[in-house]
């Protein structure tokens, strides 16, 4: 049994990732529904947090449904990420995570996320400070390092456990990857081999199937996987995995009727949480993912990513079910 604190995962859990206007709560919803373990809020800024910045407080909003789930913030002041991990404390998470791994510009190049990966000594203090600064678990989420001369992998991990981090969830690529190239789950076997370390160790990278899953669990010893963009438009992949790991069998992929409620009732919660405009407009990057393998499909997915009206985005999806039943994917 995989625990972070008190808080039981089951034996391999399934983390959905924190992803930058993705992982909301209507995202966050389709993905409980179909078998994540526990997921992580979008980050939000601790810099945001502390001057009550209206977007970076919305992505405080939690719901009863989707516990367990951890708010994750970023930032690189101390001062600062020890002020903001108590305000999300206060919206009653059930674990506080650090983003110590996102590699964008905007973030990394100011000493926040990835960034840190620069001043292990400032990440650990940091940490510490953070710890100390709320009563629910703390976790992490980074990666190998900022280059392939940079991987201290092992090293972060022990220093952030002797300072109090419950788990941690490493991405397995350097920050000058981005997302190109082969994860190198290497590290990660080597982290799990370290006999100093014994918080669960989640891996993040490249999974996007059961059969590569049950490769990575057993090849490399990880405690549980963390997925991202696989989940993006297909939330069923948690379900999928869970059921090959459990009886060895694929799951016969969701048909078109299943594509198109899921589709509604993200849709439905995208509008309700967001507002009918913003709503419309950030569910557009998830209908390809969604359809995705329909033939002829194209005329539909760009009426579905330019209507701006909620009832005529509906009708679109209503002819979709039409027009393509029975369809294979």
């Amino acid at each position: 049994m995989i625990k972070i604190g008190d808080l039981s995962l089951g034996e391999f859990p399934l983390l959905l990732a924190p992803m930058e206007d993705v992982s909301d709560p209507p995202f966050r919803a389709v993905c409980k529904a179909n078998g994540a373990d526990l997921m992580y809020t979008e980050f939000i800024s601790s810099e945001g947090l502390i001057r009550d910045a209206a977007k970076s407080v919305q992505k405080l909003d939690i719901y009863e449904y989707e516990r367990p789930v951890g708010i994750q913030i970023f930032g690189n002041e101390i001062a600062s990420m020890r002020e903001a991990a108590a305000i999300a404390e206060a919206a009653g998470p059930d674990i506080l995570d650090i983003n110590y791994g996102c590699p964008v510009n905007k973030v990394a190049c100011k000493g926040a996320g990835a960034g840190i990966l620069l001043d292990i000594d400032k990440m650990v203090s940091m940490t510490a400070e953070i710890v100390k600064a709320v009563s629910i678990p703390v976790t992490v989420k980074t990666r190998l390092g900022w280059d392939e001369h940079t991987i201290r992998i092992e090293e972060v991990t022990e220093r952030l456990q002797d300072v109090g981090i419950q788990a941690i969830s490493i991405h397995a690529r350097t920050r000058k990857q981005m997302y190109k190239g082969e994860a190198n789950w290497d590290y990660l076997a080597a982290v799990k081999r370290n006999p100093r370390i014994t918080i669960p160790v989640f891996g993040n990278g490249d999974v996007d199937s059961p059969q590569k899953a049950k490769l990575y669990k057993e090849k490399y010893g990880v405690d549980g996987i963390m997925i991202g963009r696989a989940a993006i438009g297909y939330p069923w992949i948690f379900n999928e995995i869970n059921h090959f790991l459990k009886t060895g069998e694929l799951l016969e992929g969701p048909d078109l009727e299943e594509r198109v409620k899921v589709a509604k009732r993200h849709l439905d919660f995208s509008v309700e949480w967001k507002g009918e405009k913003l709503g419309l407009l950030e569910m557009r990057r998830h209908y390809t993912n969604y359809f995705r393998g329909l033939p002829h499909f194209k005329p539909y997915r760009t009426a579905l990513v330019t209507t701006d009206d909620y009832q005529s985005v509906c009708e679109i999806l209503d002819e979709v079910s039409r027009v393509f039943a029975g369809a294979e994917f």
